[in-house]
């Protein structure tokens, strides 16, 4: 918790981390030098005592903290680019006992597309699939509505006990009532800024098997999730509406571009089941291999150093940030164009990213950040 908790350490550096270092502790004692050699001269390293109060706060409050080498942690989100080291869950459900469909649309939709969702959340939630959403109003909303006797999954951009928004107050206690769950990434108690949003939407579209999309304009989160499960090798469905309603817009464009055609739930459990007929690879992380892929098996494979590594030259630095641009390039091509130790390229975008100079993107891809 510490480690995930500081700053600039996202799932992407938690990752190399934890691969470079063996261990959060010795992570943790590492980052202030690590954050000065890439020139930020401080970096807010998340307190011990503010972990235990998080984590007694949560048992009083019967929310657990799963990380991802735990049982109990989403098994479809373990295989998404930088999945989420620690999660909160709140309720009772058993995420793995049935596999998740998430719904996403519009938060002001029409009477049609709430009666769509409600109608392929209780089909789902019967067949039986866990219902995964959002909890903002409209889509997401009716969608946990009907299947909160099946089990519904809502994933939050705040905190686990922030309600958000705040009119659905009565709805979030029903929700924990039925058994269902809530499921963030973010700490007790954060409320939600427009930036967490698109960050809670990469665990919708991974945490299960497909995403369906029911009302979307063409600029809505509800496209984000869809490109994200796209890229995660998630099934997507889109419910097609009226052309002159600019809310099936964005729906209406995915089916253009090769969503899968979702006009009756049978549509989508019929895709499921055939999915689900087939051995899905799961790629369940663990401390010896949650490392950034590279050619050089034998130097990725040692164990992780005991003490702080030697200073990086001069040279090697440089060389790194001359093979990054703007434009995202694969991890593993670095390694093959720097020619480097991967133990030395890894160390240098630990200190970058620590540092706010590269950004990560899907299917391990970095870029660099052009104004700084």
């Amino acid at each position: 918790m510490q480690l995930i908790r500081s700053e600039n350490v996202g799932p992407a550096t938690f990752r190399d981390l934890i691969k470079h270092f063996g261990t959060a502790a010795k992570a943790l004692d590492a980052l202030p030098e690590l954050s000065h050699r890439a020139g930020k001269k401080s970096i807010r390293i998340f307190p011990r005592n503010r972990a235990e109060a998080e984590i007694e706060n949560a048992a009083r409050l019967n929310i657990r903290h799963v990380g991802m080498f735990e049982p109990a942690y989403p098994r479809y989100l373990k295989s998404i680019d930088y999945p989420p080291p620690l999660l909160s869950i709140r309720g009772q459900l058993d995420i793995n006992l049935h596999p998740p469909i998430s719904i996403v649309g519009a938060r002001n939709s029409s009477l049609s597309g709430l009666k769509l969702a409600k109608l392929f959340a209780g089909e789902l939630g019967k067949a039986p699939y866990h219902v995964v959403s959002g909890f903002a109003r409209g889509i997401d909303a009716a969608a946990h509505q009907a299947a909160l006797k099946t089990g519904t999954i809502c994933v939050l951009a705040g905190g686990v006990n922030d309600i958000y928004p705040p009119q659905h107050d009565k709805f979030y206690s029903e929700i924990l009532d039925n058994g269902s769950v809530f499921v963030s990434e973010m700490p007790l108690g954060f409320r939600p800024r427009a930036i967490d949003f698109p960050r809670r939407n990469r665990i919708i579209a991974g945490i299960g098997l497909g995403v369906i999309v029911i009302e979307a304009s063409i600029r809505s989160g509800s496209l984000i999730t869809a490109r994200l499960a796209n890229e995660s090798g998630r099934l997507v469905f889109a419910v097609p509406g009226s052309p002159l309603d600019p809310r099936s817009a964005g729906a209406n464009s995915l089916l253009k571009k090769g969503a899968l055609l979702a006009t009756d739930p049978a549509d989508i459990i019929e895709e499921i089941t055939r999915l689900l007929e087939r051995p899905i690879q799961i790629q369940s992380p663990n401390p010896k291999n949650y490392s950034l892929e590279d050619n050089n098996r034998e130097e990725s494979n040692k164990s992780a150093p005991d003490k702080f590594p030697a200073e990086i030259s001069m040279n090697n630095r440089k060389i790194v940030l001359e093979a990054l641009g703007p434009t995202p390039v694969e991890v593993d091509e670095l390694v093959r164009h720097c020619q480097m130790p991967v133990s030395q390229i890894q160390l240098v975008l630990i200190e970058l990213s620590l540092a706010e100079r590269i950004e990560y993107h899907p299917g391990n891809k970095i870029s660099l950040i052009m104004n700084q």
